[in-house]
């Protein structure tokens, strides 16, 4: 495992490698302008929770995951799965459909704090995979633990499928 940690004000944020398996996600997917996600987020996910609260036993302990599909263009939308960790397949009614996170070699870090100072994690990331000639596959998620009370100990585990 190769580690780098970046430093902020309050905590370091850790990347290390680590072998991830397939999700399986409930989701609604929307093209995002860059820099747009927390605008676009909570309409696609109401949809997606509303479907699974018809489906008794669809979701069992699972998380919302934000599955990140990069384009080739910076300045290009971003296709963004607004998901749900679910227990099984189904079919796909309306705009929600099964689909699953990539499984592979991933640079991985959980980032702890405000959902504002996210891109921490990410900079960390990528800082990480410069540092260490590694390339994105080009799916990214992040894994969103429950909210806690104070923000600053909320956490999400942000991760980068490499090439």
């Amino acid at each position: 495992m190769t580690t780098i940690l970046v430093y902020d004000r309050e905590m370091p944020v850790s990347v290390h490698l680590q072998t991830v398996h397939p999700r399986k996600l409930a989701a609604v997917r929307r093209e995002v302008a860059p820099g747009s996600v927390g605008s676009e987020w909570k309409p696609a996910l109401d949809k997606v929770w509303e479907f699974i609260r018809s489906q008794p036993g669809l979701r069992t302990h699972g998380h919302n995951i934000f599955l990140y599909h990069h384009p080739t263009r910076s300045d290009a939308p971003i296709p963004c799965d607004f998901g749900v960790e679910v227990a099984r397949a189904f079919e796909t009614k309306g705009e929600v459909y099964a689909t699953e996170t990539p499984a592979g070699v991933a640079a991985v870090a959980v980032y702890r704090g405000p959902y504002n100072r996210m891109n921490e994690a990410h900079d960390a990331i990528k800082n990480w995979m410069e540092a260490n000639r590694k390339e994105s596959a080009g799916h990214s998620w992040e894994i969103y633990s429950d909210p806690t009370p104070n923000p600053a100990d909320t956490e999400t585990t942000v991760v980068y499928l490499l090439k």
